[in-house]
This record gives structure tokens, sequence and C-alpha cells, in this order.
């Protein structure tokens, strides 16, 4: 039997074992340096308080990753309103869409979705709307300086995109992109938005701008969802869809039950192994060394960063592909979990909520005052997430650093403060209110587009020439993925070796000529 050494265990490695095991005779042998799967799709568990390490709504435009997806966790019945937004226990309501009466917590749920910005003290809706709510939060003054730099972005010749800043003038007018973008951009890559490539925005946020808005806007009365395939929502913007599907218990519920899989069908995976060394004789990877002991095979698909990939060759990549790859560079994130017994915001929406809860998933935190980046509610993602969803509030605050700086290294308990505070200083919650906390730090969350990136093809150029070498996902290609997208890698490569097809430029154009993207981080 052949094999396939797979490094890492995140949404890539693992779909590129499953569909090795599906379609294929090569036995899978997967390498993951951490102890546990999933990668950043992970679920973290911190005394039966689960958290979702990022926010992952399960959406995507492709057919083949939705069936994927379903084949693994089933859609647990179609909702009533009230269940859907009370997060009350969904009923199966039908035996097409009945998981395994042996397994009924293999499921996914149907969620609904809101996320908003909170800039002023006050709520936004994102994308940001024409509506009484943001001209009353805004004033008239701004709302008139946003619409003329708008219609001059209309009238006027585009500046030329040689920068993010540039991308997001062109779109949202310069007004706006100072009002919602630039200071939340910033917080989030810790550069200037000048010194960002435009590629990031091509990369995120393609498929939006203030004329797709307008027109969503006018159709969303006369497309309402009359069944679960429509949550499909191929032809909405990633940024405007309204459901999304989401597991039961996190993302790293769908991504352990597919390791468990994996392993029943004959796979390997094997946990707290970082690969140190790979060896390459004649255009070919031959073995990779990890954990002291040697792994050969005949095919390697690599999810790790690829500067560790460059840095483990054997023989060395040449000078110049090494400088490159390290100077390349990613932002990281850390995030503080908050069991709290209440918010201080209230619904003000139209939704149903419990307790008047918000019904957001997760807020953008817009204010110049504080460091916090991003706030998630994970009672709303779902109740099952939270051990006393009923009386408590399940929060995660998230801090976007690179790994070293102060951030980084605060203690467990000063960086609890440090949020604790934060939250407090903007009016979110009552420092009293705070039950226990817990800290994660995910280093590589996000690989940046600035430093040496600019020179990232003559490290595709040179690791394309080892024909049995497949990189894959969000780091293995130093791209902004979503998981959907890191998850089309692998397939596609398995596709490949199939075809027995030696180009790989198909992998690499995943997310380069669609527009679904993820939203603003």
């Amino acid at each position: 039997m052949k094999k396939a050494i797979i490094i890492g265990a995140g949404p890539a490695g693992l779909t590129a074992a499953y569909e090795l095991l599906k379609r294929t005779d090569i036995k899978p042998i997967i390498l993951e340096s951490e102890n546990f799967v999933g990668g950043i799709s992970r679920t973290f568990n911190y005394k039966e308080n689960k958290m979702d390490m990022g926010g992952h709504r399960f959406f995507s435009k492709s057919d083949r990753v939705m069936d994927w997806w379903l084949n693994i966790l089933p859609v647990q019945g179609k909702p009533s309103e009230d269940d859907l937004l009370l997060n009350r226990e969904i009923p199966i309501s039908s035996k097409e869409n009945a998981p395994d009466p042996q397994n009924q917590d293999r499921v996914m749920l149907l969620r609904h979705r809101l996320s908003r910005i909170f800039y002023l003290k006050t709520f936004f809706n994102y994308p940001v709307s024409l509506n009484f709510s943001t001209i009353k939060g805004l004033g008239l003054w701004r709302m008139f300086k946003i619409g003329v730099s708008y219609l001059k972005t209309l009238l006027l010749p585009k500046r030329e995109e040689k920068s993010l800043e540039d991308f997001m003038i062109n779109r949202f007018g310069k007004e706006l992109y100072l009002t919602f973008f630039k200071d939340y951009t910033e917080k989030v890559w810790g550069v200037k938005c000048q010194d960002i490539p435009a590629d990031w925005g091509a990369q995120r946020i393609k498929g939006i701008s203030i004329s797709k808005i307008l027109i969503d806007l006018v159709k969303k009365p006369f497309s309402k969802l009359k069944n679960n395939n429509d949550i499909r929502q191929k032809n909405t913007e990633t940024s405007l869809i309204e459901q999304f599907l989401y597991p039961k218990f996190g993302p790293g519920h769908l991504w352990e039950t597919v390791a468990q899989d994996i392993k029943q069908m004959g796979g390997e995976i094997i946990l707290n192994t970082p690969v140190t060394r790979i060896e390459t004789d004649n255009n070919r990877v031959v073995r990779v060394q990890a954990g002291g002991k040697i792994y050969e095979g005949d095919f390697f698909f690599s999810s790790m960063p690829v500067k560790n990939l460059i840095q483990s060759l054997s023989p060395a990549a040449p000078q110049a592909v090494q400088d490159i790859a390290n100077g390349l560079m990613y932002r990281d994130f850390r995030t503080v979990g908050l069991l709290v017994s209440k918010l201080k915001i209230k619904n003000t929406t139209k939704i149903k909520t419990l307790k008047e809860l918000v019904p957001d998933t997760w807020i953008y935190i817009q204010e110049r005052e504080v460091k916090l980046g991003r706030l998630q509610i994970f009672n709303n993602w779902s109740p099952y997430l939270v051990k006393d969803w009923k009386n408590t509030v399940w929060i995660g605050l998230e801090y976007f650093c690179f790994e070293g700086d102060e951030i980084w290294n605060m203690s467990d308990e000063n960086f609890a403060k440090l949020g604790i505070s934060e939250l407090e200083k903007i009016g979110i919650i009552e420092s009293q209110d705070v039950l226990d906390y817990c800290s994660v730090k995910v280093p590589k969350a996000y690989p940046a587009y600035f430093g040496t990136y600019k020179h990232m093809n003559e490290i595709v150029q040179y690791t394309d020439k080892f024909e049995n070498l497949f990189l894959l996902g969000r780091n293995g290609t130093h791209r902004y993925n979503n998981m959907d997208h890191s998850m089309l890698t692998a397939m596609t490569a398995v596709d490949n070796i199939l075809a027995g097809k030696k180009d790989k430029s198909n992998i690499w154009n995943v997310n380069s000529e669609n527009e679904y993207h993820e939203e603003k981080k």
C-alpha cells in the first residue's frame, strides 16, 4: 500500500486524509505538532464552556464543501423562528434530516447570523447599512461627508490600487474608510493600511461594496429562505448571508468527528509530533523526521507554515528562497474567555432573545480607546458551547498581536484584567459580573500580506518542482484563506494525484478566482 505523509491535522490535512481514504488505496499518516486536531478551527474546552478560536461559520459557495460537511454532520431539522433565535435545542423535524439515532450529537445546527460594529458606544450593522439607526449613530454631518465622499469615487477616476487603503477608498469612499475600516484594520494587522498590499482586499472583501449592499437591501424582501437547501445562498456575498450551519459543539466537533472517521478507515493521526526535517532527492520528497522517528512515503502534504517548511528542507533551499521564507510575517492572536452573569448592553433589535441578550455571534470593537478587536458571544453560536447557557453568558475577547510583544507576554491574570477593564470602559460589562476567565494563545493565526510576501511566487516555483509535495491550507500556502478554501486545496491535491496531474496551479488558484470571502477580519 502506498503511503501519504500529511503534516498538520487542521482542516486541510484532515480533509486530505479523508479524501485519500475514500477515493484511493493510499494510506494517510498525519503528523501533528500539537496535542489536538482542527488547528485554528478547534474548539477549546474550559470547565465545560467551549470556545471557538476565531468564529467559524460553516458556509461555502462550493457545493462540494457543503456536501462534505453535511455528510459528516447532517442538519438537525428545520427550526422554528423562536427555536432559532432563542437558542433552544432544535428538534429533529423530519426523518430525512435525522442523524443516526445511536449518535444524536453528530449534527449541525442552523443558525441566525448577525454581526455588528460597536463604535461611539453604539451598534452599527456590518456591512454598514443605510438606515435610520446608522444616521442617528453617526449624525447628519458625518453621513453627509460619507455620501459626498462616495459620490466622488463614482464620478472621479479610481486611485491606482497600490495598497489596501487605495482598495478600500475605491469601494467605500474616503470618509467611510476612515470611519469604519482604517482603525480596525490597523488594530488587526499592527501596520498602517497604506503599508498593506491591495492583495488583502482582493482576498477578503473583494465581493462587497456599497453598490452590493444597496442591491441586497432591495432584493432582501423578495428572497426569503424557504428550505434547508437555501442555506447554500450561492448568489449571496459571504458578508451578507443571514443563516449558516454550525456544529453542535463548535468547529472542533466536526474535525474531531472527521479524525475519528479517519482512524476507523485505517488512517493514522500522531499527535505531539512536530516535523523537524524534510529530506528530498531528485525533485521528490523521500522522508520526514518527526518526534525522533523517520516517516517515508510516496506522497507528502504540508499545511505547516511555509516558513517552517523551507527551514526544514534537506538539502537546504537556495539562499534566496530561504531569505524570502524567513521574511514572511504572521499576525497572532490571544483570546480571553470570560464567564459573566450578564452583559450591560441590552438587545434593542427586533430579534427575540433570552433575557435580553444581544443576538450577535460576534461584535467588531471599533472603539479607538481600547486594544480589544472583536468580541464573540458563544451563547449565540450554540447553546451547547455554554455549560449553563440559561443563567450565564460565555464570551471571547480577541486581541491581535505579534508573538513576543506586550500582549502576548502578559500573564493570564493580567491579560484577563486588561480585557475586563476594557469591556467595562466601553460599557459592555460590569466587572463585578465576571464569574471566571481563561486565556488561549493562537500563534501564526493570520498569514500577513506584508514583509517578503510580494516575493511569495518564488517559493511557489521552488516547492512546485517537488512533484510529490503538495502545499495546503492557510499556513501551508501563506494565504488568508477561509476554512472551505483550505479544504478545497486538499481536495484539489487528491484530484491531481488521481488524474496523474503534475501541474499544481489549480491548487494555488483556489480562492484567487472566486469572490466568496469572509468578513472584515
